[in-house]
């Protein structure tokens, strides 16, 4: 018999505003037996989120507490809160064979990789910056401010391509959430991703 070794981790990031989480999103409608990884913050929860669904809720003393045993794959803080990529749940879902995507930040994804190499590094693109700017605009959650500070950030996060495995253009959403899927599917297909067993 043949099948896979063990889950595979996917990290799907790029610079804001790109689309990952639409395409994330997407992607658990057209493909099964894959988990989205959920982080660890500190922040209050908001109304209608769920203890160990959108995120798992920690106090600072619990976080710090991981982070002295090793516990993330990565962590930043991001203004007052903490947040991170739990260690324990993602080894222990790759362990049963349960493919992960973590969506993540370019900064975030390049402390994974260092913990983690073997995982499949995918960056979603914008077609070029200008695209990006209207596209943030668009969605109206940002002050004028914040968009200028996320788009000064595109040429260094633009520069991160070249230690990711792939490099997905998002022109077209539907032909984006296709490429991403078919670099999934041929990833669980590569040959040191198998396992042979003898038949019963």
């Amino acid at each position: 018999m043949i099948k896979n070794k063990n889950g595979i981790l996917f990290v799907i990031s790029g610079p804001s505003g790109v689309g990952k989480g639409t395409i994330t999103k997407a992607l658990f409608e057209k493909i099964s037996n894959v988990l989205l990884s959920v982080s660890v913050t500190t922040r209050i929860p908001r109304n209608g989120e769920i203890q160990g669904n959108n995120y798992f809720f920690v106090n600072i003393h619990e976080f710090e507490q991981m982070i002295n045993d090793d516990g993330f794959l990565e962590w930043a803080q991001v203004y007052q809160n903490y947040y991170g990529t739990p260690r324990k749940f993602v080894m222990e879902n790759l362990a049963r064979k349960r493919d992960i995507i973590l969506e993540i930040d370019t900064q975030g994804a390049l402390q994974v990789k260092k913990n983690m190499p073997q995982g499949i590094f995918i960056f979603i693109a914008p077609p070029n910056v200008a695209e990006l700017a209207k596209r943030i605009k668009l969605r109206g959650k940002d002050s004028e401010e914040s968009i200028q500070t996320r788009l000064s950030a595109v040429k260094q996060e633009l520069e991160h391509m070249k230690f990711y495995d792939y490099v997905v253009v998002n022109e077209d959403l539907e032909l984006a959430v296709e490429k991403v899927k078919a670099i999934i599917i041929a990833e669980r297909c590569r040959y040191g991703n198998i396992l042979m067993e003898g038949s019963s």
